[in-house]
């Protein structure tokens, strides 16, 4: 069995989307960067340790759990999810006009093993003016995600060009993670998880 160890609805549909079969089970665990953490270090390591925390949850020996977690960075600074409103018009001020990386970790755990790897991705941004700022934060929808903006939603007409995976930027590479999960698996046993 397949358990994804996120809540993340954007998540829940790029797997679906690649023909997997899985449940949810959200982890639970704080994600405060440790100090001095470098992006990838920090969210390779928060997708370990949601995995690991299901995993360990759970208890059975044939299940594989999936953890992810992105992160957006500038300048090697983590830029989270806003606090409040205020907070999502620093970073979008921060982007505005500039190059950022999108940096996704994850980690596939079994009963014998866990791997983790990163996808990284370069977004570049258009500059923004204050009122564009403030119309979409009114919108909601910069308030769960990574940097205050999603790629698949409103803010994508301010994006003229990615280099990378886009499924990165939206949350969970899918050929890394299919890449991962063949890693750790019999093929025969893999392709029970995807749908028909």
């Amino acid at each position: 069995m397949l358990i994804l160890a996120s809540a993340s609805p954007r998540r829940r549909e790029l797997l679906a989307q690649a023909g997997f079969s899985f449940q949810v089970r959200p982890a639970h665990i704080p994600e405060d960067p440790l100090p001095d953490e470098d992006p990838i270090a920090y969210v390779t390591r928060l997708a370990r340790e949601k995995a690991q925390a299901v995993y360990n949850s759970i208890g059975d020996p044939e299940t594989v759990v999936l953890g992810a977690d992105t992160t957006v960075t500038l300048d090697n600074h983590i830029l989270g999810k806003p606090e409040d409103a205020a907070d999502a018009a620093r970073m979008l001020r921060l982007l505005s006009g500039r190059t950022h990386r999108v940096i996704t970790g994850v980690a596939a755990v079994t009963a014998n093993a866990a791997q983790v790897a990163a996808e990284v991705t370069a977004v570049r941004f258009l500059t923004l003016s204050d009122q564009e700022i403030t119309a979409y934060i009114a919108t909601g929808e910069p308030m769960d995600k990574a940097g205050a903006y999603g790629i698949q939603g409103r803010a994508a007409r301010w994006i003229p060009r990615i280099e990378g995976c886009y499924f990165n930027v939206v949350g969970l590479p899918l050929a890394l993670v299919s890449t991962l999960l063949e890693s750790l698996i019999p093929s025969s046993s893999a392709n029970n998880w995807l749908t028909r």
